[in-house]
């Protein structure tokens, strides 16, 4: 026990120490930040470790080089279509097609969101029909494409231009119908007109569900761009596919699937960077919270 006057203060009287825990979870932003902080090549790890599994099995004789090629022959394929001045035209070819139709479809989708998400008119007019063409699969848009367009590329842009529009119409909608109403009631009251509204409040609110709909856009016109290249083309990345099947060659199959993955993971890398600068200040937001 304490003596009388000493001025200490009995064992069960002393204030708790708050836990550390918490404090160091909010630091770290838990439970979307574990702590971890992978290396630059990380996401190399796996398509590398495939690689060379395949690689190694076509030596051994292990698969099947007629159904899987290694990876030394696909390099080799590569090669021969860059050294005979094929490879960049057919890239080419594909980049300007899906550059055009991502473009188009998003700013249709970015006006048609904002007005649906904006006006229950406008939804109650236009939302079952976008539900019902987006059921309809790439395929079946080629054959109305071919009758009403011809088959140049303008049949080729608008098919890709429709696999852009719904990812990014349906989370730009989504995101406007997630605003905070007192936001929207605070922008009215200041007199802020519906064109302000839109620029100042519905706008940057809606930001990370737009740009998860322009990173899902870009994904679906990748793949819409296959689909269009089927109709009557001479280049491009898919038109590698048709005519690696249709010469039953595995070898150039696999290199132009190669390709659209790159170019792929490449478009959306330079859209994620795009995405990070612009919501720039929500990830500076969430740090000076997280703060103790």
């Amino acid at each position: 026990m304490s003596e009388p006057g000493s001025g200490s203060l009995p064992a069960q009287a002393l204030p708790a120490a708050p836990s550390a825990a918490p404090r160091r979870a909010a630091r770290r932003g838990w439970p979307h930040d574990d702590g971890y902080r992978p290396g630059k090549f990380t996401g190399w790890i796996l398509p590398l470790a495939f690689f060379l599994l395949v690689e190694a099995g076509a030596r051994l004789e292990l698969i099947p080089a007629r159904l899987l090629p290694p990876p030394s022959e696909l390099a080799q394929t590569l090669w021969s279509l860059a050294a005979r001045g094929e490879l960049l035209p057919h890239i080419w070819a594909s980049l300007t097609r899906v550059l055009a139709g991502f473009v188009i479809g998003s700013a249709l989708a970015i006006a048609l969101g904002l007005l649906v998400g904006t006006s229950r008119r406008a939804e109650a007019l236009l939302e079952p029909s976008f539900q019902a063409l987006r059921a309809i699969p790439s395929l079946a848009w080629i054959p109305l494409l071919l009758l009403w367009l011809g088959i140049d590329e303008t049949p080729k842009i608008v098919l890709i231009a429709i696999g852009a529009f719904f990812p990014v119409y349906l989370n730009l909608v989504a995101g406007i119908h997630d605003i905070d109403h007192k936001l929207v009631e605070v922008g009215t009251s200041a007199g802020l007109g519906s064109a302000e509204l839109i620029r100042h409040i519905l706008l940057p609110a809606s930001l990370p569900y737009l740009f998860a709909g322009l990173r899902g856009g870009l994904s679906l016109a990748w793949m819409f761009l296959v689909a269009a290249e089927l109709i009557a083309a001479t280049r491009g990345v898919g038109y590698l596919l048709s005519d690696g099947r249709e010469s039953s060659r595995p070898d150039l199959v696999l290199a132009a699937i190669l390709i659209l993955a790159l170019l792929g993971k490449l478009s959306d890398s330079l859209l994620r960077l795009a995405e990070h600068k612009t919501l720039r200040w929500r990830n500076a937001h969430r740090v000076a919270r997280a703060k103790p």
